[in-house]
């Protein structure tokens, strides 16, 4: 896949890959683009496939490949954009300014 918007694949970078994916033979579809998971603040609501460790505060998602997914890009923009809607009417509704 070529680098675009939804696709960026560092195969240059020192951790490249961050950790095992299905198809490690093809890891010219890996991507990098969510470098650090955008969605790891929504907790058990994130969709992708995490373990609770310790005190069950902290996700081990190293078996997670959602953000690593170019199919993906889409399923992580709209996470993010409910996660802003539920944000701005819970300010509007306590009050806050936005």
């Amino acid at each position: 896949m070529k680098n675009n918007h939804k696709f960026f694949c560092n195969n240059e970078c020192k951790y490249f890959p961050c950790h095992k994916t299905p198809d490690e033979k093809n890891l010219k579809n890996f991507n990098c683009l969510f470098c650090y998971c955008p969605l790891y603040f929504l907790g058990g609501k994130c969709g992708g496939n995490f373990k609770y460790v310790s005190d069950g505060r902290v996700k081990n998602c190293a078996n997670c490949h959602l953000p690593h997914m170019p199919e993906y890009y889409s399923v992580i923009i709209s996470k993010l954009k409910d996660a802003a809607k539920s944000k701005i009417k819970t300010a509007k509704k306590d009050g806050d300014d936005i």
